[in-house]
Protein backbone atom coordinates (compact mmCIF):
# COMPACT_ATOMS: atom_id res chain seq x y z
CA UNK A 1 0.00 0.00 0.00
CA UNK A 2 1.78 3.50 -1.01
CA UNK A 3 2.61 5.81 2.00
CA UNK A 4 -0.51 9.02 2.44
CA UNK A 5 0.30 12.40 2.44
CA UNK A 6 -1.57 12.25 6.07
CA UNK A 7 0.58 9.82 7.97
CA UNK A 8 -1.89 9.22 10.67
CA UNK A 9 -4.26 7.88 7.65
CA UNK A 10 -1.16 5.24 7.08
CA UNK A 11 -1.30 4.46 10.97
CA UNK A 12 -4.91 3.62 11.14
CA UNK A 13 -4.57 1.49 7.98
CA UNK A 14 -2.17 -0.54 9.97
CA UNK A 15 -4.34 -0.53 12.99
CA UNK A 16 -6.80 -1.93 11.05
CA UNK A 17 -4.59 -4.70 9.70
CA UNK A 18 -3.05 -5.73 13.26
CA UNK A 19 -6.83 -6.38 14.38
CA UNK A 20 -7.34 -8.79 11.75
CA UNK A 21 -4.40 -10.40 12.06
CA UNK A 22 -5.35 -11.02 15.45
CA UNK A 23 -8.33 -12.25 15.04
CA UNK A 24 -7.03 -14.38 12.59
CA UNK A 25 -4.88 -16.14 14.84
CA UNK A 26 -7.38 -15.99 17.31
CA UNK A 27 -9.83 -18.37 15.04
CA UNK A 28 -6.62 -20.53 13.88
CA UNK A 29 -6.39 -21.15 17.64
CA UNK A 30 -9.93 -21.71 18.53
CA UNK A 31 -10.45 -24.26 15.07
CA UNK A 32 -7.40 -26.06 16.71
CA UNK A 33 -8.06 -26.51 20.35
CA UNK A 34 -11.47 -27.97 19.30
CA UNK A 35 -10.45 -30.09 17.10
CA UNK A 36 -7.77 -31.29 19.81
CA UNK A 37 -10.48 -31.32 22.37
CA UNK A 38 -12.31 -33.58 20.27
CA UNK A 39 -9.26 -35.97 19.49
CA UNK A 40 -7.82 -36.42 23.20
CA UNK A 41 -11.82 -36.45 24.78
CA UNK A 42 -10.67 -33.11 26.48
CA UNK A 43 -13.80 -31.56 28.18
CA UNK A 44 -12.15 -29.05 29.53
CA UNK A 45 -10.44 -27.86 27.01
CA UNK A 46 -13.81 -27.88 25.23
CA UNK A 47 -14.84 -25.70 27.68
CA UNK A 48 -12.54 -23.24 27.12
CA UNK A 49 -12.61 -22.67 23.30
CA UNK A 50 -16.58 -22.45 23.91
CA UNK A 51 -15.85 -19.57 26.72
CA UNK A 52 -13.45 -18.03 24.72
CA UNK A 53 -15.19 -17.05 21.61
CA UNK A 54 -16.54 -13.76 22.74
CA UNK A 55 -12.79 -12.52 22.43
CA UNK A 56 -13.82 -12.84 18.56
CA UNK A 57 -16.56 -11.07 18.63
CA UNK A 58 -15.08 -8.40 20.59
CA UNK A 59 -12.50 -7.85 18.16
CA UNK A 60 -15.39 -7.68 15.03
CA UNK A 61 -16.92 -5.46 17.18
CA UNK A 62 -13.58 -3.29 17.30
CA UNK A 63 -13.11 -3.61 13.75
CA UNK A 64 -16.58 -1.85 13.31
CA UNK A 65 -16.47 0.63 15.13
CA UNK A 66 -12.92 1.50 13.80
CA UNK A 67 -13.95 1.11 9.76
CA UNK A 68 -17.25 3.51 10.64
CA UNK A 69 -15.19 5.87 12.12
CA UNK A 70 -12.76 6.01 9.31
CA UNK A 71 -15.29 6.05 6.59
CA UNK A 72 -16.65 9.19 8.14
CA UNK A 73 -13.42 10.64 9.20
CA UNK A 74 -11.05 10.16 6.16
CA UNK A 75 -14.09 9.39 3.12
CA UNK A 76 -11.60 7.24 1.34
CA UNK A 77 -11.83 6.68 -2.22
CA UNK A 78 -10.40 4.06 -4.78
CA UNK A 79 -8.14 1.41 -2.89
CA UNK A 80 -8.45 2.99 0.50
CA UNK A 81 -11.47 2.34 -0.12
CA UNK A 82 -11.87 -1.28 -1.22
CA UNK A 83 -8.93 -1.87 2.16
CA UNK A 84 -11.61 -0.44 3.95
CA UNK A 85 -15.04 -2.29 3.32
CA UNK A 86 -12.87 -5.21 3.09
CA UNK A 87 -11.80 -5.50 6.57
CA UNK A 88 -15.55 -5.13 7.32
CA UNK A 89 -16.30 -8.03 5.48
CA UNK A 90 -13.36 -10.05 6.08
CA UNK A 91 -14.01 -9.57 10.07
CA UNK A 92 -17.42 -10.83 9.83
CA UNK A 93 -16.23 -14.33 7.84
CA UNK A 94 -13.49 -14.83 10.79
CA UNK A 95 -15.85 -14.31 13.58
CA UNK A 96 -18.25 -16.39 11.83
CA UNK A 97 -15.21 -19.22 11.51
CA UNK A 98 -14.83 -18.69 15.39
CA UNK A 99 -18.66 -19.53 15.91
CA UNK A 100 -17.72 -22.47 14.20
CA UNK A 101 -14.86 -23.69 15.78
CA UNK A 102 -16.99 -23.29 19.26
CA UNK A 103 -19.61 -25.42 17.62
CA UNK A 104 -17.43 -28.09 16.99
CA UNK A 105 -16.14 -27.49 20.93
CA UNK A 106 -19.95 -28.04 22.23
CA UNK A 107 -20.63 -30.88 20.20
CA UNK A 108 -17.15 -32.46 21.41
CA UNK A 109 -18.41 -31.59 25.08
CA UNK A 110 -21.38 -34.04 24.38
CA UNK A 111 -19.69 -36.93 22.10
CA UNK A 112 -16.90 -36.97 24.83
CA UNK A 113 -19.47 -38.90 26.66
CA UNK A 114 -20.08 -41.18 24.85
CA UNK A 115 -18.33 -44.30 23.32
CA UNK A 116 -15.63 -43.60 20.05
CA UNK A 117 -16.95 -44.22 17.08
CA UNK A 118 -14.74 -45.17 14.45
CA UNK A 119 -15.52 -42.32 11.54
CA UNK A 120 -14.16 -39.40 13.75
CA UNK A 121 -10.66 -40.29 12.10
CA UNK A 122 -12.20 -39.47 9.07
CA UNK A 123 -13.76 -35.99 10.46
CA UNK A 124 -10.04 -35.13 11.91
CA UNK A 125 -8.71 -35.56 8.54
CA UNK A 126 -10.63 -33.23 6.71
CA UNK A 127 -10.53 -30.92 9.62
CA UNK A 128 -6.58 -30.97 8.89
CA UNK A 129 -7.14 -30.02 5.55
CA UNK A 130 -9.60 -27.24 6.83
CA UNK A 131 -6.79 -25.81 9.18
CA UNK A 132 -4.14 -26.05 5.90
CA UNK A 133 -6.53 -23.83 4.15
CA UNK A 134 -7.18 -21.18 6.80
CA UNK A 135 -3.87 -20.56 7.42
CA UNK A 136 -2.77 -19.90 3.94
CA UNK A 137 -5.98 -17.34 2.89
CA UNK A 138 -4.77 -15.65 6.65
CA UNK A 139 -1.26 -15.39 6.03
CA UNK A 140 -2.18 -14.15 2.10
CA UNK A 141 -4.23 -11.68 4.02
CA UNK A 142 -1.59 -10.21 6.20
CA UNK A 143 1.04 -10.57 2.68
CA UNK A 144 -1.56 -9.53 -0.03
CA UNK A 145 -0.46 -12.60 -1.58
CA UNK A 146 -2.84 -12.84 -4.37
CA UNK A 147 -1.39 -16.24 -5.52
CA UNK A 148 -1.68 -17.89 -1.67
CA UNK A 149 -5.55 -16.48 -2.06
CA UNK A 150 -6.72 -17.55 -5.65
CA UNK A 151 -4.99 -22.13 -4.51
CA UNK A 152 -7.40 -21.05 -1.73
CA UNK A 153 -10.30 -20.77 -3.86
CA UNK A 154 -9.46 -23.54 -6.25
CA UNK A 155 -9.02 -25.72 -3.06
CA UNK A 156 -12.71 -25.44 -1.76
CA UNK A 157 -13.73 -28.64 -3.97
CA UNK A 158 -11.22 -30.32 -2.37
CA UNK A 159 -13.41 -29.78 1.32
CA UNK A 160 -16.57 -30.53 -0.83
CA UNK A 161 -15.56 -33.53 -2.10
CA UNK A 162 -14.30 -34.78 1.40
CA UNK A 163 -17.58 -33.98 3.31
CA UNK A 164 -19.53 -35.45 0.63
CA UNK A 165 -17.27 -38.58 1.02
CA UNK A 166 -17.38 -38.22 5.10
CA UNK A 167 -21.05 -37.72 4.75
CA UNK A 168 -21.82 -40.81 3.28
CA UNK A 169 -19.20 -43.31 5.59
CA UNK A 170 -21.18 -41.93 8.57
CA UNK A 171 -24.90 -42.42 7.12
CA UNK A 172 -23.01 -45.99 6.38
CA UNK A 173 -22.05 -46.71 10.02
CA UNK A 174 -25.10 -45.87 11.32
CA UNK A 175 -27.27 -47.77 9.31
CA UNK A 176 -24.85 -50.71 10.12
CA UNK A 177 -24.69 -50.37 14.01
CA UNK A 178 -27.71 -48.36 14.98
CA UNK A 179 -25.90 -48.03 18.51
CA UNK A 180 -23.66 -45.56 17.08
CA UNK A 181 -26.60 -43.03 15.41
CA UNK A 182 -26.43 -40.01 18.66
CA UNK A 183 -22.54 -40.59 17.77
CA UNK A 184 -22.46 -39.94 14.53
CA UNK A 185 -25.11 -37.56 14.20
CA UNK A 186 -22.77 -35.45 16.29
CA UNK A 187 -20.06 -35.86 13.84
CA UNK A 188 -22.20 -35.37 11.24
CA UNK A 189 -22.83 -31.59 12.27
CA UNK A 190 -18.99 -31.25 12.90
CA UNK A 191 -18.21 -32.26 10.10
CA UNK A 192 -20.82 -29.32 8.53
CA UNK A 193 -18.99 -27.44 10.70
CA UNK A 194 -15.88 -27.58 9.67
CA UNK A 195 -16.61 -27.95 6.21
CA UNK A 196 -18.63 -24.56 6.83
CA UNK A 197 -15.24 -23.52 7.88
CA UNK A 198 -13.68 -23.77 4.53
CA UNK A 199 -16.51 -22.09 3.00
CA UNK A 200 -15.57 -18.89 5.30
CA UNK A 201 -12.00 -19.19 4.43
CA UNK A 202 -12.67 -19.04 0.46
CA UNK A 203 -14.89 -15.42 0.82
CA UNK A 204 -11.91 -14.33 2.42
CA UNK A 205 -9.90 -15.66 -0.78
CA UNK A 206 -12.20 -13.44 -3.04
CA UNK A 207 -12.68 -10.61 -0.97
CA UNK A 208 -8.62 -10.24 -0.98
CA UNK A 209 -8.81 -10.80 -4.70
CA UNK A 210 -10.99 -7.60 -4.72
CA UNK A 211 -8.93 -5.75 -2.37
CA UNK A 212 -5.28 -6.55 -4.57
CA UNK A 213 -7.09 -6.22 -7.96
CA UNK A 214 -10.24 -4.06 -7.79
CA UNK A 215 -12.03 -7.41 -9.54
CA UNK A 216 -14.24 -11.03 -8.07
CA UNK A 217 -12.40 -13.97 -9.13
CA UNK A 218 -13.54 -14.93 -12.67
CA UNK A 219 -15.84 -18.09 -13.05
CA UNK A 220 -17.97 -20.27 -10.86
CA UNK A 221 -16.32 -20.82 -7.38
CA UNK A 222 -15.16 -24.84 -7.83
CA UNK A 223 -17.67 -27.11 -6.07
CA UNK A 224 -17.31 -31.00 -5.32
CA UNK A 225 -20.08 -33.12 -5.39
CA UNK A 226 -22.07 -32.27 -1.88
CA UNK A 227 -24.72 -30.62 -3.42
CA UNK A 228 -27.87 -32.02 -1.67
CA UNK A 229 -25.61 -33.73 1.12
CA UNK A 230 -26.18 -29.96 3.36
CA UNK A 231 -27.07 -30.26 6.88
CA UNK A 232 -27.09 -26.99 9.14
CA UNK A 233 -24.89 -27.46 11.41
CA UNK A 234 -25.09 -24.48 13.80
CA UNK A 235 -25.58 -23.75 17.80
Amino acid sequence: MSQHTVKSFDEELSHLANILARMGGLAEAQLASALQALSRRDSELAARVVASDQRIDELEQEVQNFTVRMLALRQPVAADLRHIVAALKISSEIERIGDYAANVAKRALVLNQLPAVKPLSAVLHMATLVQEILKEVLDATVEQDLDKAIRVWNRDEEVDDMYTGLFRELLTYMMEDPRTITACSHLMFMAKNIERIGDHATNIAEVLHFVVNGTALKGARPKGGGGGLDIEGGH
